[in-house]
C-alpha cells in the first residue's frame, strides 16, 4: 500500500484513490445524497488517515489489519492536530468508509466501530433575542426608505430574512426553494432538507405576505421550477450571497457579526420553545432526524423560564 512515487502531502496514490476512495465518495453523493461539504470532509478524513498509516508504517497489510489499539493510537495523535468536533467528524467518515466496504465484502471488520473519542463540549447555540431579530428584519425597509437600495433588492432581502427566521429554513433550503414548492393557500412550503428528506414548513403570515408581494411586483419568473430567491433575473441566489446579505444587515442593526444565517434558525427554534411550543413539533419544523439534536434548544428555554421564575415568584 506504499505509494510508488513521491506525492504532495494532500495527494493519494492513483490506485488508492480510484479503487478505494472514489467509489465511496460516489456512494455518498449519488446514493446517500450527502451534501458536497460532508462528502468533501469524509474524503479528507480518509486522506489524512491514509497518510497516518504511511507515516506509522501500519498499512503494509491493507486496511483490514488494523486493531483497536491502532485506532486508539490514531485518535491520540489526531487530537494534537484537530479540535474535538473535527476529530469526531473524521472518525464518523472513517467508520462510514469501513461500513461501505464491509457491505460490499471487501473488508471484514470495522475497527472504528466503538472507537474511544474525547467528549464533545456542549456549547449552547447562539441566537438573537426577539427584539434583535425584529431589528435585523427591519433592515431592508430602512435601506429602501433611505433610497439606499432598489425596491427589488430590498424586498428580496427581506424575503430571505423572513424565510430564515419565519420558516426556520437552512440557507441551502432557502436558495433551493422554487415557486412550485410553495402552497400560498396553506402558507407553507415543501422543503428538501438534509439527506434529501422532504418536510412541510409553515412559513408564517409575515413571510407569506412578503413573498406574495415580491412575486406580484418583482419576480421575473413564477413557474414551478423558477427560484423564489434570485440574485438577478432567472439566476438563483447562492449560499455565499445569502451569508453576505445577513452580514450586511447584522452590521446595519449593530448586532454581533459572528451571528451567521444559521443563527436565525437557532433563534426560530428558541423563540418557539420559549413561547411554549412542543419539542416534538419543533423537531419536525426543523427537520431534525433525532430529537436529541433539537433538545439543545431546551437549555436556552429553561434559562428563560428560570429568569421569569426569579422575577415573578415570591419564593424565588
Amino acid at each position: 500500500m506504499k505509494p510508488k512515487a513521491e506525492k504532495t502531502p494532500d495527494a493519494l496514490p492513483a490506485d488508492i484513490a480510484g479503487a478505494w476512495l472514489q467509489p465511496f465518495l460516489d456512494h455518498l453523493r449519488k446514493e446517500r445524497r450527502y451534501s458536497v461539504y460532508t462528502a468533501r470532509n469524509y474524503g479528507q478524513a480518509f486522506v489524512d488517515f491514509f497518510h497516518w498509516l504511511q507515516r506509522s508504517q501500519r498499512g503494509e497489510g491493507g486496511f483490514d489489519v488494523l486493531t483497536a489499539r491502532d485506532v486508539r493510537d490514531f485518535v491520540i495523535e489526531a487530537q494534537r492536530r484537530y479540535d474535538r468536533r473535527t476529530l469526531h467528524n473524521h472518525v464518523s467518515g472513517l467508520r462510514a468508509f469501513y461500513r461501505y466496504w464491509m457491505q460490499r465484502g471487501r473488508l471484514e471488520r470495522n475497527p472504528f466501530a466503538g472507537a474511544p473519542l474525547p467528549k464533545l463540549q456542549k456549547n449552547l447555540p447562539k441566537f438573537l433575542t426577539e427584539a434583535q431579530a425584529a431589528a435585523l428584519l427591519d433592515g431592508p425597509a430602512l435601506l429602501l426608505k433611505n433610497k439606499s437600495l432598489p425596491a427589488h433588492d430590498a424586498w428580496r432581502d427581506r424575503l430571505v430574512l423572513e424565510l430564515l427566521y419565519g420558516g426556520g429554513l437552512r440557507v441551502s433550503e432557502v436558495v433551493a426553494l422554487n415557486y412550485g414548492a410553495v402552497d400560498f393557500g396553506a402558507g407553507s412550503a415543501r422543503v428538501l432538507g438534509k439527506g434529501r428528506k422532504e418536510r412541510i414548513c409553515p412559513l408564517g403570515a409575515t413571510a407569506m405576505k412578503v413573498l406574495a408581494k415580491f412575486r406580484a411586483e418583482f419576480a421575473h419568473g413564477t413557474g414551478p421550477a423558477d427560484p423564489v430567491v434570485v440574485a438577478a433575473p432567472g439566476r438563483r441566489m447562492t449560499v455565499r450571497a445569502v451569508q453576505l446579505l445577513v452580514k450586511k444587515y447584522l452590521a446595519l442593526a449593530d448586532l454581533p457579526m459572528d451571528l451567521s444565517p444559521h443563527k436565525l434558525r437557532h433563534s426560530f427554534a428558541t423563540h418557539l420553545l420559549n413561547s411554549g411550543a412542543d419539542l416534538r413539533t419543533v423537531q419536525e419544523l426543523l427537520g431534525h432526524a433525532n430529537l436529541t439534536t433539537t433538545q439543545i434548544y431546551t437549555h436556552t428555554s429553561v434559562a428563560r423560564l428560570k429568569e421569569i421564575y426569579a422575577k415573578a415568584h415570591p419564593r424565588a
